[in-house]
């Protein structure tokens, strides 16, 4: 039944300002008009990506939101760098990692972290 409708990522975040300052200057991207007070709509790719203020939102705890970047993640990783954007890295995984993109059998990834410790990602797939 859900297999053909569209998703969205929902965010939950402890300032509103702070998280338009991420999301809007250091991730680019642009937010839609209109919406909810207190709500955060951006558009990315064909889905949306709603943030939301909240006082009980546990941020953090997972990957939140997550972007198929194709061949551009090394570029993407270039950019968010630039601009001042921690890229985490988790040896865990047992992947290859340099420079924070991490890489195997032809897969690269990258994770970062919003202002509240939600964890977003952009891997090639």
């Amino acid at each position: 039944m859900l297999k053909d409708k569209t998703s969205n990522a929902v965010v939950a975040v402890s300032d509103l300002d702070r998280a338009r300052n991420f999301y809007t200057g250091m991730l680019g991207l642009e937010p839609r008009d209109g919406g909810v007070e207190g709500v955060l709509e951006y558009r990315t790719g064909t889905s949306s990506l709603v943030v939301y203020r909240s006082e009980h939102g546990r941020p953090g705890t997972g990957n939140a939101v997550a972007w198929s970047g194709g061949n551009d993640v090394d570029a993407i990783a270039e950019d968010l760098r630039a601009k001042g954007v921690t890229l985490e890295e988790y040896p865990e995984l047992g992947m290859d990692i340099h420079r924070g993109v991490h890489r195997s059998d032809g897969f690269a990834a990258i994770w970062f972290k919003d202002p509240d410790g939600n964890i977003l990602h952009v891997h090639s797939m």
